[in-house]
């Protein structure tokens, strides 16, 4: 048996009762906005990663959209930005589990091998030891899918293509579901962030790889997978756009937060 990464920011950003914890994802989830009958489950999510009070109901617009799959997704490729520890590349984990108050998630080695060849990846716990970005999605995942293995990525400085080529390393088929840890502004007033969000809305729903770190935290894996995506032809949906003078906070300085939906086209029939 491997090491298992225990919960950082649990009874933080999170609740650490494992109770409390379930009943507040549900309450988040409950709340998003119905899934359109018929629409198609996506493939890839970029989704928040502040605290559930902040975020979360943002983050729940984007895990409703797969709740469909459970029992179908077996592997969550799951990459965000690195904000404790520095980075150069991309930065996955000895770890053989991570845990979350409603119980552990295996990593899935053979992907996590895959990456590890890549020459921009590193192998490093202590970059995933405390981050955040990845861990706040795990129980909405856990809540949404049930059971599946995790390929957890953390991400610096990484070019877009080089995110690009990693998760396309990853991305597997129908078994397999891409998300993306990124918040949107920081601490701009509430009228300036919701412009600037807006803009930087647009550019992902037109999978503009250009997205800059003072608009999206999560830049560098939000731009491999724009990067990624535009290759594969495919079609990006903005689900939800609020920032946290809209859920739990002042309005003086916010943090924005958006969910948006990756989907392949649809094959011709002509």
């Amino acid at each position: 048996m491997g090491s298992v990464r225990p919960a950082a920011v649990a009874g933080a950003f999170y609740p650490d009762d494992p109770a409390v914890l379930a009943a507040e994802v549900r309450e988040c989830l409950d709340a998003a906005a119905p899934v359109p009958q018929g629409e198609r489950a996506p493939k890839a999510l970029i989704a928040p990663h502040a605290g559930y009070v902040y975020s979360g109901p943002i983050a729940a617009s984007a895990y409703a959209r797969v709740a469909s799959l459970k029992g179908r997704i077996s592997r969550v490729v799951l990459a965000g930005p690195a904000h404790r520890v520095y980075v150069r590349g991309a930065a996955v984990p000895r770890a053989a589990a991570f845990a979350t108050p409603l119980g552990k998630i295996e990593l899935d080695e053979e992907v996590l091998e895959r990456l590890r060849a890549l020459p921009f990846v590193e192998t490093s716990d202590e970059a995933h030891a405390l981050e955040h970005s990845l861990e706040v999605h795990l129980p909405f995942l856990q809540a949404v899918l049930g059971g599946f293995r995790l390929v957890p990525v953390v991400v610096g400085d990484a070019s877009p293509d080089e995110m690009a080529t990693l998760l396309d390393a990853a991305w597997g088929g129908e078994e397999t579901l891409v998300v993306v840890s990124s918040d949107l502004s920081h601490y701009l007033p509430y009228p300036t962030a919701r412009e600037k969000d807006r803009e930087t809305a647009r550019a992902i729903v037109s999978l503009a790889p250009r997205i800059e770190p003072d608009e999206a935290c999560g830049a560098a894996p939000v731009n491999g997978l724009l990067e990624l995506a535009r290759r594969r032809g495919m079609q990006a949906q903005l689900l939800d756009l609020r920032n946290s003078g809209d859920t739990a906070g002042g309005r003086g300085q916010v943090v924005g937060y958006g969910a948006f939906a990756f989907r392949e086209r649809e094959a011709s029939h002509a």
